[in-house]
């Protein structure tokens, strides 16, 4: 389908002019969706929760980092070796926090360097790495967890019922994919 939006874009994209109208480009667009979603089904649902997930996050991202000093992502890193009993391999770290595996070991070498995690081979496998908690580690987790769910709380549960949280749970645990972050 996306090699066909090209196509579609590529020609239709020939035919206008270098210097073509706003609208025209919009009126293209509009095209474009209409036919990969008939009737345009789910567009507002799925700009919605685009939306929220962005605005959400950076906005406990910035209210973490205003009340703690560490960024949510370091915190997400934090608080799931503290709900794994304090540590994981990096491997399980990844896929519980959705990051690439670059993208961790670079944030799991910076939260080294802070003294909030330590790193350690495997000892049942010399490849595999392990991430544990230190004593600073899990005191930075229990000055933030607080912090993290007071926004959590202002931010998306107290502006939803409890019939709208079930609801949404629902419908959102339907299209979680399952995939390997790499």
């Amino acid at each position: 389908m996306y090699l066909r939006l090209q196509v579609l874009l590529g020609i239709n994209l020939l035919h206008m002019q270098k210097d073509s109208p706003p609208a025209a480009v919009a009126a293209l667009f509009g095209r474009l969706i209409e036919e990969s979603l008939p009737g345009r089904r789910g567009e507002a649902a799925w700009r919605a929760l685009l939306q929220a997930h962005a605005t959400l996050i950076r906005q406990l991202d910035t209210d973490l980092t205003e009340h703690t000093g560490l960024r949510l992502a370091d915190f997400d890193v934090l608080a799931q070796l503290a709900a794994a009993d304090g540590e994981l391999r990096m491997t399980e770290l990844a896929a519980r926090t959705l990051i690439s595996r670059s993208g961790l070991t670079r944030r799991i070498a910076r939260l080294v360097d802070e003294g909030l995690v330590r790193r350690a081979n495997a000892a049942d496998d010399g490849r595999g790495v392990i991430v544990a908690l230190t004593a600073a580690g899990v005191a930075r987790v229990t000055e933030t967890v607080p912090v993290h769910l007071r926004g959590v709380s202002k931010l998306f549960v107290e502006r939803l019922d409890d019939h709208e949280l079930a609801v949404l749970q629902a419908a959102l645990r339907k299209v979680i994919v399952d995939c390997t972050f790499g």
